[in-house]
């Protein structure tokens, strides 16, 4: 990830993105199950498919222009071709398909690793050629990330399938933005990184991977119930909570631009999100589950995790503060 990040030359670039897919195969693999080897087979399909389109469009703007700079992808073509390619290294809608199925496979620690780490390369490159980008092309694989990301988790009771349609959603908000305001796309992404790495954490935590199993957290740790509701509820971009503000940002930024209706849609759109948000919110605080136990101490929390999560949570969750310094 740091060889593609720091990269001026399309084929480092490329190389970096190759050695970060032959790494993470061997962690998505690693439970000896056979769901994780096709979770590991699919990843390898799409990723390998996605470089060789990438390695071609780079090919094509270096015999067209006679340069193989980042910065320089001039061809409208390649351009193209490189933003097709860089959608499904991310799994950006319409090429999301692979993740859902991806995360499901993987543990819940390699699920946290695909939706935020391995989300920074191809990001990179996106922001890098941001100012060749067709803002129509962004803009529609951004609208349709929202919606797929919104209607895919409606009946989820897989909590990493649910997470991965909500990645789905984030980038959506995050494409729609990047061709015109690259700098708020970034604190997009980082904004769901910081909201995702917490709530990814308290659910190792508590080992759920069910909504079944996520509503029995409550009889063990309120504390973890209240602070994985008030992340569901950051992440649905709620104020005064965190992920408000890149929403906030990204539709002020769209309205300027005078793209009232696209603005206006998207807004819409987030409300699919924000039922699976507010459906899981009900299952953990409200519902009681049947077996309530009278035992304090089930399990403990691991310190090394709790460090983390204590670190991230608050930001992740009260970051309101700086919107007007964001703002100017």
């Amino acid at each position: 990830t740091l060889t593609v990040t720091s990269a001026n030359h399309w084929m480092t670039a490329w190389l970096g993105l190759e050695l970060n897919m032959i790494s993470i195969l061997p962690v998505i693999a690693k439970q000896k199950h056979p769901r994780s080897t096709e979770a590991a087979t699919k990843y390898f399909l799409t990723q390998a498919t996605a470089s060789a389109l990438m390695l071609f469009a780079s090919t094509i703007n270096a015999w067209q222009t006679g340069s193989w700079n980042i910065m320089q992808l001039n061809n409208k073509l390649s351009c193209i071709l490189m933003i097709a390619a860089l959608t499904m290294k991310m799994g950006a809608a319409p090429a999301h398909f692979w993740l859902p199925e991806v995360m499901q496979g993987a543990t819940l620690a390699t699920a946290l690793l695909i939706t935020t780490w391995q989300k920074i390369a191809p990001i990179t490159l996106l922001y890098m050629i941001s100012n060749h980008i067709e803002p129509i092309i962004t803009l529609s694989i951004g609208l349709l990330s929202i919606l797929v990301g919104g209607w895919g988790g409606f009946n989820q009771t897989q909590l990493r399938k649910m997470m991965a349609y909500s990645s789905i959603a984030h980038l959506g908000w995050t494409m729609t933005i990047i061709s015109i305001m690259p700098n708020i796309a970034l604190t997009n992404i980082i904004i769901y990184m910081i909201m995702s790495t917490p709530f990814f954490m308290l659910l190792m935590t508590t080992a759920s991977k069910t909504l079944q199993t996520m509503t029995t957290t409550w009889t063990h740790t309120p504390t973890t119930t209240i602070i994985l509701m008030l992340l569901l509820l950051s992440m649905a971009g709620l104020p005064p909570l965190t992920g408000f503000t890149p929403k906030l940002l990204i539709l002020d930024s769209l309205v300027t631009h005078k793209l009232t209706l696209t603005a206006a849609t998207m807004a819409l759109l987030s409300l699919l999100s924000l039922t699976f948000y507010l459906r899981t919110t009900y299952l953990l605080t409200s519902t009681a589950p049947p077996t309530t136990t009278q035992s304090t101490t089930t399990w403990r929390l691991k310190p090394h995790q709790n460090q983390i999560t204590a670190l991230l949570a608050p930001i992740a969750l009260f970051n309101i503060t700086i919107l007007p310094a964001l703002l100017t």
